[in-house]
C-alpha cells in the first residue's frame, strides 16, 4: 500500500512547482528549449525544478531522454534511443556560457546500446564547456557503463571535479529497483573511479521510503565509505506514477539529520540530506563545503 504524503512535504512540494510559473523559470525552459537540450530536472520530474531554475541552474541531461534500462523508480523514458548528438557538446557549453555557471552537473539515461555507455560522450560535453568556460568545473553522474574501466577512465580523462554514481537503494531493493543494475557492480565503479583518480572526490546519492530499514542505510553508507566515497545524498523517493514502485514511507526531517551526522562521523566529507535533496541539488555548494572542510 502506498504511503500518505504529509502534508507538510506536499506544501513544500506544490511552492516548488508554484515556482516554476515565474519568469526566471519560464526564461530558462526557454533557453534550454531554444538549445534543444534535456534536463533531468524535466524528464525525471524533479520536485525542485522550479527552485532550481529560478536561480538559473539546472542538470543536463546528455545522449537523449531515452534510456535502455527499466528502473522500477526513474521517470525517464524506456525505449530505443537516437545516436549521440554530435552538435550537443558544444550547445552544452554555450548554455554554461550564458547562463553564466561555474559549476554544472550532467548526467544521461543509461545507454547499454553504446559500445561505450556513452562515455567518449561524457568526455566530449566536458571537454566542450572546459574550452568555453575555463573556470567552470563540471560534475558527470555516471551510468554504471557494466562495470568498464576503461569507459570509467575515458570520463575520468577528461578530469571531473566530481565523479557521482548513484548506488539508489540499499542491496536487499537493488535488483528489484534497479532493472540492469547491481549493487556490487556500482560499488565497484566507485571504487574504481576512486583507485584511477584519487584526487577526484567521488560521490553517490540513495532514495529512502522504498522500504529499506535504518539498518540497511547504515550497512549501504559504510559500504559507499570502504569503496571510497567522499560525497553523499539522500533524499526521499516520490513514486512518479502509479505503474511505478510505490512509496512505503515518508521519513521524518530528524531522520535525515541522523543519517548525515552518522555519514559525517564515518569519514564522508560532505553529506546533503533531506526529504527533496537530489544527487545534483546544489551540487556545487556540496562539494565547496567539502573541499573547505578539507583544507583545514
Amino acid at each position: 500500500m502506498t504511503a500518505q504524503i504529509p502534508q507538510w512535504l506536499k506544501d513544500i512540494v506544490g511552492q516548488n512547482k508554484a515556482a516554476l510559473r515565474k519568469q526566471a523559470a519560464l526564461s530558462a525552459q526557454d533557453s534550454l528549449d531554444k538549445g534543444a537540450l534535456h534536463t533531468v530536472c524535466v524528464e525525471a520530474k524533479c520536485p525542485n525544478r522550479g527552485e532550481c531554475f529560478n536561480c538559473g541552474d539546472a542538470t543536463v541531461m546528455i545522449l537523449g531522454d531515452i534510456c535502455t534500462r527499466r528502473c522500477r523508480f526513474c521517470a525517464v523514458h524506456k525505449g530505443r534511443p537516437l545516436p549521440p548528438d554530435a552538435g550537443e557538446p558544444a550547445r552544452v557549453a554555450e548554455m554554461v556560457k550564458n547562463w553564466h555557471l561555474k559549476y554544472l552537473v550532467l548526467t544521461s539515461p543509461t545507454r547499454d546500446d553504446l559500445a561505450d555507455g556513452g562515455a567518449a560522450h561524457f568526455a566530449a560535453v566536458m571537454n566542450a564547456v572546459y574550452a568555453q568556460n575555463p573556470l567552470a568545473l563540471c560534475e558527470p553522474l555516471i551510468p554504471d557503463f557494466k562495470g568498464s574501466v576503461k569507459d570509467l577512465q575515458t570520463v575520468l580523462n577528461a578530469r571531473p571535479a566530481v565523479l557521482a554514481h548513484n548506488i539508489e537503494t540499499v542491496e536487499s531493493l537493488s535488483a528489484h529497483i534497479r532493472g540492469g543494475a547491481e549493487y556490487r557492480r556500482s560499488l565497484t565503479v566507485l571504487e574504481n573511479a576512486k583507485k584511477l583518480a584519487p584526487d577526484t572526490l567521488t560521490k553517490s546519492g540513495l532514495m529512502v521510503g522504498l522500504g529499506e530499514t535504518d539498518g540497511q542505510m547504515k550497512q549501504t553508507l559504510q559500504d559507499l565509505r570502504n569503496a571510497g566515497v567522499d560525497l553523499l545524498t539522500i533524499g526521499q523517493y516520490l513514486s512518479p506514477s502509479k505503474a511505478h514502485h510505490p512509496v512505503e514511507r515518508y521519513p521524518e526531517p530528524g531522520e535525515y539529520k541522523a543519517w548525515e551526522e552518522y555519514a559525517l562521523s564515518i569519514g564522508f566529507k560532505g553529506a546533503a540530506c533531506g526529504p527533496l535533496v537530489r544527487s545534483s541539488y546544489k551540487a556545487g555548494a556540496l562539494f565547496r563545503q567539502a573541499t573547505r572542510s578539507h583544507a583545514k
